[in-house]
C-alpha cells in the first residue's frame, strides 16, 4: 500500500501531456457559495462523466483538497469527463440540503451534457466517506434527483469509497466510539429523520441500476458496505461489494488518495466495473 503513495508524484508526472488534467473550469450549480463544481472535459464531444463527491464528515472537505489528486488525471487520462463537486456544509446546511446539492450539481450537468462536451446518458456518481453516504441516499431515495428535474434511471452507475453511515441508526448505536460527535451534529437524535437519512434503509425500488461499494478493512465500513449491498440486490439493483487492504483512518484515507494510481488495486477494478456500465 505505501509503494502506491510513493509512486504517484512520479507517475504523475511521467503521464503524457494528453493523460493529465487540463485546469479546472469553475461552474455555479446553485446560487450559494459553496455550489458550484469544478469541471474538467473529456475526450470529444460526448466523454463519459465522473462526478466526485468528497467527504469530511458532512462539515469539512472540499472540491480542491478532498478529491484525491490521481482521480482526475486518471479519468481525464482515459477521455472522461470529470466534476468534483462542493455542496454546502453542517451546521450552516442540513444533510438534506447537502444531498439536494448533489442531486442538482447531477441534474446541470446533465442539461448542460451538449455544451460541456458530456454524454448525459453515461453520468457515474462516485463520493468517499461522507460523499458516498450523500451519493448513496441520492442514488437510493429518488424524491433529490425528482426535485431536481432528474431521474435516477437516468444514473448510469454509482461507485461508493468507503462509506459507513449508510444505516445511520445502526451506526449512531455504535456510540462516541466512532465519531460520535459528527454523527449527532449531522443527523440529530430524532429516529424518523436518522431513517430518513440512510441509504440502506431507502433501498426499496426504485434505485440507480448499477453500484460498486468498495470498502477497506475497518469493522463498522465492512459491515454497513455489506448490509447496503444486499439491501440493494434485495431490491433489484446490480451491485458488487468488494473489499481491499487499508486498516484505520490510514486505510480509509488510501482508498481517496490513491484512487487513480495505476498501482493502487482498486483503481483497475473500478475501471473495468465503469467500463462494464457504460456498454450496457
Amino acid at each position: 500500500m505505501r509503494k502506491s503513495l510513493i509512486l504517484l508524484p512520479f507517475l504523475l508526472a511521467a503521464m503524457p501531456a494528453s493523460a493529465q488534467s487540463a485546469p479546472a473550469r469553475e461552474i455555479a450549480y446553485g446560487t450559494a457559495q459553496l455550489q458550484k463544481l469544478d469541471f474538467y472535459k473529456g475526450a470529444g464531444d460526448a466523454a463519459p462523466l465522473v462526478v466526485f463527491v468528497h467527504g469530511g464528515g458532512w462539515q469539512r472537505g472540499d472540491k480542491g483538497n478532498a478529491t484525491g489528486a490521481a482521480k482526475i488525471a486518471h479519468f481525464t487520462g482515459r477521455g472522461f469527463a470529470f466534476a468534483s463537486v462542493d455542496y454546502r456544509l453542517v451546521p450552516g446546511a442540513t444533510v438534506e440540503e447537502q444531498a439536494q446539492d448533489v442531486a442538482d450539481s447531477l441534474a446541470y450537468l446533465a442539461r448542460h451534457a451538449r455544451a460541456l462536451g458530456v454524454d448525459p446518458g453515461k453520468i457515474v456518481v462516485m463520493g468517499h466517506s461522507a460523499g458516498a453516504h450523500l451519493a448513496a441516499l441520492v442514488a437510493t431515495d429518488p424524491v433529490y434527483l425528482r426535485k431536481a428535474g432528474w431521474g435516477l434511471d437516468r444514473l448510469a452507475g454509482v461507485v461508493l469509497l468507503d462509506g459507513a453511515a449508510y444505516d445511520v441508526p445502526a451506526q449512531m448505536a455504535d456510540g462516541p466510539r466512532i465519531m460520535g460527535g459528527t454523527y449527532d451534529a449531522a443527523f440529530g437524535r430524532d429516529p424518523a429523520r436518522q431513517r430518513a437519512l440512510s441509504p440502506t434503509l431507502q433501498a426499496a425500488a426504485p434505485n440507480a441500476r448499477d453500484f460498486l461499494i468498495l470498502h477497506v478493512e475497518r469493522v463498522d465500513g465492512t459491515r454497513q458496505s455489506e448490509a447496503l449491498g444486499r439491501a440493494l440486490a434485495a431490491a433489484g439493483a446490480r451491485v458488487t461489494v468488494q473489499g481491499f487492504a487499508g486498516r484505520g483512518l490510514r486505510g480509509h484515507m488510501e482508498i481517496n488518495r490513491a484512487l487513480g494510481d495505476p498501482v493502487y488495486p482498486a483503481t483497475a477494478v473500478v475501471d473495468r466495473w465503469i467500463d462494464g456500465v457504460l456498454a450496457r
